[in-house]
């Protein structure tokens, strides 16, 4: 393959586009939940992935998976639930059983922020994805958005 070869290209327009319209719906989205609630699009991914969790087995995250989760390294992941705890968002604790483990969790006030910020990233979203839809390049992207189901 060479630079110029037509396959390479298309598949690079096609990166250039899936790029374009994640950008654009994390920057919209940002801007509603920032003036809404005081949230970064970062900050309500990693509530809501932590409010996900469970007293059973597995029920609990360590770091790396959490990390995983909310697409950032573990470093950037520990100083964000850092700056949600001192919001008093979160609350870290030791594993009962490896105290070399530490878990966090959302606190009633995180739960509740999150509720009132669900509608707004919900309207949000679905706002960015109809205005990239009149796109004729973005549409069939926000198409596949549209009907992909993944398993929660």
């Amino acid at each position: 393959m060479t630079a110029t070869d037509p396959a390479l290209t298309a598949l690079a327009q096609g990166w250039c586009a899936l790029s374009l319209l994640h950008g654009r719906i994390e920057a919209h989205i940002e801007r509603a939940l920032q003036a809404a609630h005081g949230l970064s699009v970062r900050e309500y991914s990693l509530l809501d992935v932590l409010s996900r969790q469970h007293d059973g087995e597995g029920g609990h995250l360590q770091m790396k998976q959490v990390a995983d989760a909310v697409v950032l390294s573990q470093s950037a992941t520990t100083r964000l639930v850092t700056r949600l705890e001192d919001r008093g968002l979160l609350t870290r604790y030791l594993c009962p059983t490896d105290r070399r483990g530490i878990y966090t969790n959302v606190t009633d006030s995180g739960l509740e922020l999150l509720e009132q910020a669900r509608p707004t990233n919900e309207a949000a979203l679905r706002e960015a994805l109809d205005e990239a839809a009149r796109n004729p390049e973005l549409a069939p992207l926000v198409k596949a958005v549209e009907t992909l189901r993944v398993p929660a």
